[in-house]
């Protein structure tokens, strides 16, 4: 059964991705928009928001840092000024580093919550009224496999994720009832710059037009989770429902960490 409305005609839907200069989001920008959707994108990095809408005419290139809710709040009221409304967000800005509590860095922690969750609220605070005011829309969230349960090396980043995941349930708690979608999207390893750092083995690794793909199809399904590769995803849903001497012990043996 679907929980969402479904992700129909590309090419009926302005949709924002902030977070598009890389990875994920560009990939799904750029699928988008082939499709016809107005696309916005949105990074810190301007120049390969500026190629795309070079490449796409019908986007717009908004660059703009998350962690300042006053920007993300005149990016949004921009959007709505050119195409009159907005139909779909998903929220993929993010950082990451490997850190464990051995080497605990006050300065990574608090720059992984600004960014990959304070963030999200910065965007959440003028979409959410523009939604309402709709009477439709759709807010997903990129959160990660890593927010399941706790792994070494994710100190930092884990549970940035897991106040993404626990976010997005929330959201859908209140806003299903007034007609809007939200769903969270949880990644395995993929092919990104930030992933690029990891000196591990990353099993089912897979690239971000992989990762587009399954975005899109969870929309179209009217998914409120889309998690990929299931292989994986699954594994660690699995591992999460263990009690904890046999979860620690299985992670440690895994990881070897």
């Amino acid at each position: 059964m679907a929980l969402n409305p479904r992700f129909v005609q590309a090419d009926r839907e302005v949709i924002w991705i902030v977070g598009a200069s890389t990875g994920i989001g560009q990939a799904l920008a750029e699928r988008l928009a082939g499709q016809g959707a107005s696309v916005v994108v949105s990074a810190r990095n301007a120049a390969p928001l500026e190629s795309f809408q070079a490449t796409y005419p019908a986007g717009m290139a908004v660059p703009l840092d998350v962690t300042d809710a006053a920007a993300v709040r005149a990016a949004c009221e921009a959007i709505v000024a050119r195409y009159g409304r907005l139909d779909r967000v998903l929220f993929c800005a993010g950082v990451y580093r490997a850190l464990r509590a051995t080497g605990y860095d006050l300065g990574q922690m608090l720059q992984h919550q600004q960014v990959n969750y304070v963030g999200a609220l910065n965007l959440l605070a003028p979409v959410i009224p523009l939604f309402l005011s709709q009477g439709q829309g759709h807010i997903s969230l990129v959160s990660s496999v890593a927010g399941f349960s706790g792994l070494p090396q994710g100190l930092a980043y884990g549970p940035t994720k897991a106040a993404l995941t626990h976010l997005a349930e929330t959201l859908f708690l209140d806003l299903r009832p007034k007609g809007l979608g939200v769903s969270v999207v949880h990644p395995g390893f993929v092919e990104t710059p930030l992933t690029q750092q990891n000196e591990f083995p990353m099993p089912f690794l897979q690239t971000p037009q992989q990762a587009a793909e399954a975005i899109e199809r969870g929309w179209r399904r009217g998914q409120f989770e889309i998690h990929f590769p299931r292989r994986f995803s699954l594994i660690l849903k699995a591992l999460r429902l263990l009690p904890y001497r046999w979860y620690f012990a299985l992670v440690h043996k895994g990881t070897g960490l």
